[in-house]
C-alpha cells in the first residue's frame, strides 16, 4: 500500500480515501454536503453539522488534523487568553466603528429578541460556541486546505483563498441576518482569514469567534446597543 502524503497509511487509507482527498464526483460531493450542512437546529437546539462532516471527511480521507487547522498551541493560556481579548475587542470595534461607517442600524433586529430574555439565553449560549468551533472548522480549516490543494500556498493562492472565503462565509450570514451580517462577517472574516492563513491553526480563532459571538450576545441581553454604537459617533 502506498503511502499516504498526509501521513502514515491507516486500515481505510486505500482509492476510497484518496478520492475523497480529490476533486473528482466523491470529493466533490463532500464539499457540497458540507456547504450545504451548515448548522441545523433540532427542537432549538444547534447542531455544528457541516463542522462535524468535516471531522468524519477527515477521517475517512486519511487527512491530518494539522491539514484542517487543528493544532495544539504552545501555550494553551496564550491561545485562551489573547483570543478572548481579540474577540472581545473586535466585537466592540465592529460595534461602536465600523459598523456605523457601514450605516447600520445601531440594533440588530435579527437578534433582538434576546434582549433580556432568560428563557433563550442558554440556547442562545450554546449556539456561540458551536458557531465558534463550526464555522472555524468549516470556512477556515475546511476550505483552506481544499483551496491549498487546488490553488497552492504562495502568497497570491493565500490572498485569493482569503478574499473567497471570506466572502462564503458573509454570503452564509445573510438569510438570518441580511445586509449587515454580510457586512459583518466580511470584516470578520478577512481578520480571522488572514490570521488563519499566517499560523495555520484553528484553537485560538474558535475561542475569538466564541468570545466574539458571546460579547454580542452579552451587549444584545443587556440591552447596550445603542450605547457602544455611539460610543465613538454620537
Amino acid at each position: 500500500m502506498a503511502a499516504s502524503p498526509h501521513g502514515p497509511p491507516a486500515p481505510h487509507s486505500d482509492s476510497f480515501a484518496a478520492e475523497l482527498r480529490g476533486f473528482g464526483p466523491l470529493g466533490m460531493a463532500a464539499i457540497l454536503l458540507v456547504a450545504l450542512s451548515g448548522t441545523v437546529f433540532r427542537g432549538g437546539f444547534a447542531i455544528p453539522a457541516g463542522a462535524l462532516i468535516v471531522l468524519l471527511w477527515r477521517h475517512l480521507s486519511d487527512t491530518q488534523w494539522r491539514a484542517i487547522g487543528y493544532v495544539r498551541p504552545k501555550n494553551w493560556a496564550l491561545a485562551i487568553g489573547g483570543g478572548a481579548v481579540l474577540g472581545i475587542a473586535l466585537k466592540v470595534a465592529m460595534k461602536a466603528l465600523v459598523m456605523p461607517l457601514f450605516g447600520a442600524d445601531p440594533i440588530n433586529r435579527s437578534f433582538h429578541y434576546l434582549a433580556g430574555n432568560q428563557g433563550a439565553l442558554p440556547g442562545a449560549i450554546w449556539m456561540m460556541f458551536v458557531a465558534g468551533f463550526g464555522e472555524e472548522t468549516v470556512f477556515r480549516g475546511f476550505a483552506f486546505d481544499r483551496l491549498a490543494k487546488l490553488l497552492g500556498r504562495g502568497v497570491a493562492a493565500k490572498v485569493f483563498t482569503v478574499i473567497l472565503t471570506s466572502a462564503l462565509f458573509a454570503l452564509a450570514h445573510y438569510s438570518g441576518q441580511g445586509r449587515p451580517g454580510v457586512e459583518q462577517a466580511t470584516v470578520v472574516g478577512v481578520a480571522f482569514g488572514t490570521i488563519f492563513a499566517r499560523t495555520g491553526s484553528l484553537p485560538m480563532l474558535m475561542i475569538a469567534h466564541t468570545a466574539f459571538d458571546l460579547t454580542a450576545l452579552a451587549i444584545i441581553y443587556w440591552n447596550l446597543e445603542w450605547r457602544f454604537a455611539h460610543l465613538i459617533f454620537k
